[in-house]
């Protein structure tokens, strides 16, 4: 393409929503961690390593009888508070602006679990009902 010689209507999106195709055989519960797959497809939070989180599910979806994009997954980005693990994964205040790590739909971890988990997003902040995680 070549530069611009007159004005163009450039289209924009807020980045706050988007939709993936669900995996096969999966239920999307409204609130969970959501991640997408190796193929682009949305796969409810869950230790793996070829995921990725990208947001939460904005409201449930049943594909649990269904095949690969058969439906679709709505997703909201932004930053969302999801359980804490405990023990040596549990995350602190210290660890704010680092990655945490997918346990499930619905809990973050500290570490990857020794190569077992995937990265949820970053701590954007922790309290005692959770960690804020930044999916944006």
């Amino acid at each position: 393409m070549s530069e611009l010689t007159a004005e163009r209507d450039t289209k924009r999106r807020s980045g706050d929503l988007l939709s993936l195709k669900a995996a096969a055989a999966k239920k999307y519960y409204a609130g969970a961690l959501c991640a997408r797959d190796a193929s682009g497809r949305a796969t409810p939070g869950a230790t793996a390593t070829t995921i990725l989180g990208v947001g939460r599910v904005v409201e449930s979806v049943d594909n649990s009888e269904g095949l690969d994009d058969a439906v679709e997954v709505p997703i909201e980005k932004g930053i969302f508070r999801f359980a804490n693990s405990a023990g040596a994964d549990e995350i602190t205040a210290a660890d704010i602006g680092t990655n945490c790590y997918i346990v499930d739909d619905q809990t973050v971890a500290k570490t990857d679990g020794t190569g077992t988990r995937s990265v949820a997003g970053k701590v954007h902040d922790v309290d005692s009902l959770g960690v804020w995680v930044d999916l944006r």
